[in-house]
């Protein structure tokens, strides 16, 4: 079994982003939308001035204007825009005429979550897969139904594919039973709402395990 890409969301200090940076994920995500992880550019244009990241940064938007997210993906040099709301296949297409990131699009599980990639495979570089959850974009910890992983990476075959939602280093190997391609976790690598090293080791320690032993 290949490692899954794994996505360390929602950093929204100084000492997450320095913890992050030392971890074994392989890309970085802050959120500027609503959220209790919502974080300013001005802080994180900060915070990455102070440490040394040799990693994919990613910016999280929730129905932002196009304008604005390629302003903040260019005075931040993202590498990735994930579009986290209900943006449509037209805004990816912008989004890529006028920066250079990589477009990402998050869905919800749902019965016609496969419709919805196809509708997006074209315009998108990748897609994060999250949780349904009422009144949530994301971050939620909750899971859905990972035996639905497969469907969603063959729908999404060719292009990067996140698991979101839920997934901590308890349930980690239960997440990697179905080969995801890519991991993307906020909660369950926090304690007391901060970022937790002890948790992102034993989270990348579970994953080594697990993959040296599908070899």
């Amino acid at each position: 079994m290949k490692k899954p890409a794994l996505k360390y969301c929602g950093i929204r200090s100084l000492q997450d982003l320095q913890l992050a940076a030392n971890s074994h994920a392989d890309y970085l995500g802050f959120i500027f939308a609503e959220s209790k992880r919502k974080v300013s550019p001005q802080n994180v244009k900060k915070w990455l001035s102070q440490v040394r990241v040799e990693k994919q940064v990613a910016g999280v938007f929730v129905n932002e204007s196009i304008e604005t997210a390629a302003r903040i993906a260019e005075d931040l040099n993202l590498d990735v825009i994930q579009l986290h709301g209900d943006e449509e296949p037209a805004d990816a297409d912008a989004l890529r005429v006028l920066t250079d990131c990589e477009i990402w699009k998050a869905l919800h599980h749902h019965e016609n979550t496969t419709q919805d990639i196809a509708r997006f495979k074209d315009h998108v570089d990748g897609f994060v897969i999250d949780s349904s959850v009422k009144g949530a974009r994301g971050g939620t910890g909750v899971a859905f139904s990972w035996d639905c992983v497969p469907d969603y990476q063959q729908a999404a075959i060719g292009k990067r594919c996140f698991i979101a939602g839920g997934v901590n280093p308890d349930t980690i190997t239960g997440l990697l039973k179905y080969h995801p391609l890519g991991i993307d976790l906020a909660s369950g690598i926090e304690k007391n709402g901060q970022k937790n090293q002890n948790l992102m080791r034993l989270l990348e320690e579970r994953m080594k395990r697990y993959v040296s032993i599908s070899e």
